[in-house]
């Protein structure tokens, strides 16, 4: 199947200061593809290249096995930074002057507002929308002509947690109506909730790429997987001092009446839990916890800003 978007190679400098270095990576149909990274990794250059606003210094990408073309890129609903909307003007006027300027979509107005949730407030004037309203009016404006790819550039910066949720939600209900989103953030748990793809990219070099669930077992290449175990039990002294003798485990910490162990990918629960038994000690609690797409990230880039 021809992937939605192909990248190959795609360099860019700006003079001395190299933003992408030879990215390559494809977007499948259908995915919710993350593009993450620390503040000034390269994701919005990446984006605006492949929508043609920035030229590749070198390399070149492909939507749906074409190259971009003004009509390609008409058929893409777009929001690389907030839309200019009138104040004074309500959410339809607003948006009929966006269907104008796209030359579509015009049809398409109560249909849009209806699925981001403003066709209740579709009179009122943009002045007085929360900036959740605000964000899901600028992807309304996008679903003007129904494209099939949506591609957005930190769609929940500056909101607050509600509003936060109210995109979060929108992207998954647009997923689910088959568009392929392509997102670039840095708030990792967003893209961790909504996203099934993600590329990681830090000093415009991509650093992995794959599924959500690929990229959080993937090991790094300079240090092995980490599984974390949670125990407890009454005599937490003791299960302390237990627990230090185990092969494998790396590091111990403790958090109220619960440790949390760390180890190798060959530490497992069941071990764990049997050789406690076996030195007298009953678990009353265990648990092993999920590795986070932060954690993972910050594994990948060591939690570094690229700027």
């Amino acid at each position: 199947m021809t992937a939605v978007l192909s990248v190959q190679n795609l360099t860019k400098d700006y003079g001395k200061i190299r933003a992408l270095d030879k990215v390559s990576f494809e977007v499948p149909k259908g995915s919710v593809f993350g593009i993450l990274g620390p503040n000034g990794s390269g994701k919005t250059t990446l984006l605006s290249i492949v929508m043609d606003i920035v030229k590749a210094t070198e390399g070149n990408f492909l939507w749906n096995g074409q190259p971009g073309s003004n009509e390609i890129r008409k058929q893409i609903g777009t929001l690389l930074e907030t839309p200019n909307f009138y104040h004074y003007l309500s959410a339809v006027k607003n948006l009929k002057i966006a269907s104008a300027i796209k030359e579509r979509g015009k049809e398409d107005i109560d249909d849009v507002l209806k699925k981001v949730n403003l066709y209740q407030r579709k009179d009122s004037k943009f002045s007085t929308y929360s900036l959740g309203m605000k964000q899901r009016l600028a992807i309304a404006s996008t679903l003007l002509g129904n494209p099939d790819i949506l591609v957005f550039d930190e769609p929940t910066n500056g909101l607050d947690p509600a509003g936060i949720a109210e995109i979060r939600d929108l992207i998954k209900e647009l997923s689910r109506q088959g568009k392929t989103i392509i997102m670039a953030s840095h708030i990792l748990d967003e893209v961790e909730k909504v996203c099934s793809h993600v590329a990681i990219i830090q000093k415009g070099v991509l650093k992995t790429v794959g599924t959500v669930q690929e990229v959080l077992n993937a090991n790094t290449s300079d240090k092995a997987a980490t599984v974390e175990i949670e125990l407890s039990a009454d005599n937490i002294g003791m299960l302390e001092e237990i627990l230090k003798q185990i092969p494998g485990v790396t590091d111990i910490h403790k958090t109220d009446s619960i440790l949390s162990l760390e180890g190798g990918e060959m530490l497992n629960p069941t071990a764990v839990n049997q050789y406690c038994f076996e030195k007298g000690i009953v678990l009353n609690h265990l648990n092993v916890k999920r590795k986070s797409l932060e954690k993972r990230f910050l594994e990948i880039t060591g939690g570094k800003s690229d700027r």
